[in-house]
């Protein structure tokens, strides 16, 4: 489960971004999550709830956001929007594919007290 590694590494930076701003404690992050991220959601919201104890993030709402990914198509010139790693292009039906975005985790907003 990489989910919980991931999570580790967020409590550290929003910890860091906590105490830059004086926080007393975070009270909600949003984190947007690429459609390819091979990310578990139910995973990663588990892992945040053990990464995030005894720390400013505690019991804070955690907010996920899915971004499409998109993929330049070689054979078709153009750039389209994909669901999955080995998906054909929705308009050629090629398959020589490079993932252009929607392929990360990002922590987009932290709210603060």
């Amino acid at each position: 489960m990489h989910e919980l590694s991931l999570c580790i590494s967020m409590v550290e930076i929003i910890e860091q971004k906590a105490h830059q701003h004086h926080a007393r404690r975070v009270t909600a992050v949003w984190l947007e999550m690429g459609a390819l991220s091979c990310v578990e959601e139910q995973a990663l919201r588990q892992g945040f709830v053990s990464a995030s104890r005894h720390t400013l993030a505690e019991n804070c709402q955690l907010r996920l956001s899915v971004k499409p990914a998109r993929a330049w198509c070689w054979d078709c010139g153009i750039s389209v929007q994909v669901d999955k790693h080995d998906a054909p292009c929705p308009r050629c039906n090629g398959h020589t594919l490079r993932i252009e975005d929607g392929d990360s985790l990002r922590i987009k907003q932290l709210e603060i007290e």
